[in-house]
Formats: structure tokens, sequence, C-alpha cells
């Protein structure tokens, strides 16, 4: 089993891959966001297909705008707990580099984490641009629109998933 020095026969595992896929996934989300901003005004919208359009949302809150009138607190509150996460993820991934689909998790929650982190910090709310709606949504979702999410969100999303399935094989192999 591949722990903190690697896969045994092939020398210690490094975090750098990982930090680095984290990085990739900062910088293509900071830079979709970006475009967005230049390009869109609060609450413009492009739809592309029959079921998803480009919009701008701002989210103050967390998920599905968990918190959003909350008052302004909830920006430091959430930036604090990304930042946490941040370093509680750095940490784990030193302690199992070698870990593939663990550390692949890892980075991407790490990468979007950060991506959203950025967003609260310079402008006081998360900017979200992808916007996915289906008609058999209409009883969960207004218009059966699911809430608008972003790139940073998707990685957050698979790296769960990923961590998830990761689990799953451990439990298996015993």
């Amino acid at each position: 089993m591949a722990g903190a020095a690697g896969t045994p026969g092939r020398g210690p595992a490094s975090i750098a891959p990982w930090l680095g896929l984290a990085a990739l996934l900062l910088v293509a989300d900071q830079v979709t966001k970006q475009l967005i901003l230049a390009y869109y005004q609060l609450g413009d919208s492009t739809p592309i297909t029959g079921f998803f359009n480009i919009v701008r949302a701002h989210n103050t809150g967390a998920a599905f705008s968990f918190l959003a009138g909350a008052g302004g607190w909830q920006r430091w509150f959430f930036t604090i707990v990304g930042l946490g996460a941040a370093g509680f993820i750095v940490w784990m991934l030193r302690s199992h580099p070698g870990q593939k689909l663990f550390s692949f998790a890892l980075a991407c929650i790490l990468g979007g984490a950060l991506g959203n982190v950025v967003d609260r910090l310079w402008h006081g709310y998360v900017v979200d641009f992808l916007d996915f709606h289906w008609t058999f949504l209409s009883g969960m979702f207004p218009a059966g629109h699911f809430p608008a999410f972003n790139l940073a969100d998707t990685a957050i999303s698979i790296g769960a998933i990923c961590l998830i399935l990761d689990e799953i094989r451990r439990v298996r192999r015993k």
C-alpha cells in the first residue's frame, strides 16, 4: 500500500503533481470567472442549448446559496473554512501522495476550494456562471434551474465523488 514513502520500489512519491493539478484547476477557474465578469453583467444569460445557459450570478453564501442573506459574516466564515480545508488537504497530500485516486480527489477539492476563496477575498462573493435547467427539476428548483455554479464547484464535486470511489475501493480490498 502506498503511503508517505510512496509506492514500494519506486522511491518516495511527491505532492508536486497534485499541487500542480490544484493550481491548474485554480487558474482555469479564475480565468473563466474573469471572462464572465468582463463580458456579462449580473443577471445576463446566454442560451447555449435547450437545457444549458451561460449566466452571471453572484453567490455570497455557500452551496445552493446557503446563508447568502446572512448579513456579511458568512464571507469571512466561508473564507476561513476554505483556507482551513486547504491546509488540511495539503497535510493529507503530504501523508498520502502515492495514493493516486485519493490524491487526485484531494487536489480537485483543493483547487476548487481555493478558487472560491479567491472570489470571496477579491469580490466578496463567488462568481457562478454554469446554469443547467430541466423541466423535471421544477418541483425542486424555480423553473427547473439547478443553482448556477462554476468550475471550482465542479472540481470540488468531482473530488468528492472520487473520495467516495476511493473509499469503496479501499473497503473492498479488505
